[in-house]
């Protein structure tokens, strides 16, 4: 097949959104099938394929983060020229609604991965009028697509609340290579707790949505420290508010690995999920799980391996953190439930259901068995 993956996010900026891209087309490749990603930012090229870097704006709000603001004309141009026989959009906004508009006005069917939680952003930034707007762009977005995959049955009653059809679950893999207990450091953890503290760790972007100042709770916990990795726009105001906190900034690879792997507590406060991708690798790491029973984490964190707690519930969190550390062979067994509970969520079978959303949305759209001729529409019409 011949994909274009429209993203609102890619490298360098460090997300869920980057890193289900990167997986996507690293899985495309290794399949043999052929991709165009167009993003806001970006290197020329990724896993072999293309990559247009289209106009983009940042939030004045969140400079960190930058938004797609390309034309239709030119999104049109690049649909033509690679004659995609589907369109795969990341996380819709403002580039995702142009390119969904394009993709309908040329036949080409489109799959889109509600991975942004547009309305929850709004809300936690007091837009004035932001709510409203958010999710009458969300309906008008996922309205124009054939498909619209979510990763979460949350994710997915909130979008069959707004009236959004053809809707299915598409869950998030993990790399069981990166992650895992044999990535636990005995270096780093001397670096960080050298009287043998026990170390609860916080994994992701550092912005207002996270809620992290519930971590601040923790603070007066006997033999812990916290440890925050990650980066954005919180950053300075977190310092103050953690002090004695270890902030190891953005980590990447095997270093990443061993920072979830060294953790004897992963927890995470933002209630605003559509899925916690943090939370499945901490997991995978064979560390306990505490976050807020909204959006992802209900899917996400199996009972037994991790608790829940009503979001922003300062209180319930420290509970539940506190019973952890202070009962060692709880704390172990529910380690081993963690790291059970996601074994079978490798990104190869994930990535191949979506491959198979693919081609169903194309027979659909063609009126074809699912393995009939996938030619895209564009090159049936050159032809």
């Amino acid at each position: 097949m011949r994909v274009l993956v429209v993203a609102e996010s890619f490298l360098p900026q460090v997300n869920g959104v980057t890193n289900s891209v990167r997986r996507v087309l690293d899985h495309l490749a290794a399949r043999g099938h052929e991709a165009v990603l167009m993003a806001p930012t970006g290197p020329a090229v990724y896993a072999g394929f293309r990559v247009h870097v289209v106009r983009g704006a940042r939030l004045p709000f969140y400079r960190d983060f930058r938004i797609g603001l390309e034309t239709r004309r030119r999104l049109r141009k690049v649909m033509r020229e690679f004659e995609p026989d589907v369109v795969h959009i990341a996380s819709p906004a403002t580039l995702g609604y142009q390119a969904a508009r394009v993709a309908g006005e040329l036949g080409v069917p489109t799959v889109a991965i509600y991975q942004t939680d547009l309305v929850g952003f709004a809300e936690r930034y007091d837009l004035p009028g932001g709510v409203r707007t958010m999710t009458a762009l969300t309906r008008r977005i996922h309205l124009q697509v054939d498909r619209t995959l979510a990763p979460s049955t949350a994710s997915l009653r909130q979008l069959e609340l707004m009236g959004v059809p053809g809707l299915a679950r598409w869950p998030r893999g993990v790399d069981l290579e990166q992650f895992g207990p044999f990535r636990r450091s005995a270096d780093l953890r001397k670096r960080l707790a050298p009287n043998g503290e026990l170390l609860i760790g916080y994994i992701g972007r550092l912005a207002p949505e996270k809620e992290l100042e519930l971590l601040a709770h923790l603070l007066p916990l006997p033999n812990v420290r916290l440890v925050i990795v990650g980066g954005g726009p919180e950053e300075k105001r977190l310092r103050k508010l953690l002090p004695g906190a270890a902030f190891l900034g953005v980590l990447h690879g095997e270093e990443l690995g061993a920072a979830y792997a060294s953790l004897d507590v992963f927890v995470h406060t933002g209630r605003h999920e559509t899925y916690c991708q943090a939370a499945q690798e901490a997991l995978a790491s064979a560390v306990p799980v505490v976050a807020p029973r909204s959006g992802g984490p209900i899917d996400v964190v199996a009972p037994g391996a991790g608790f829940l707690y009503p979001p922003g519930d300062a209180e319930a969190l420290t509970a539940l953190v506190r019973r952890l550390v202070d009962d060692a062979e709880l704390r172990a067994q529910t380690a081993q439930n963690a790291q059970r509970s996601v074994r079978d969520r490798s990104w190869a079978a994930v990535n191949d259901l979506l491959i198979r959303h693919y081609r169903e949305v194309i027979a659909e759209r063609r009126r074809l068995p699912g393995d009939g001729d996938l030619r895209s529409p564009l090159s049936k019409e050159a032809s």
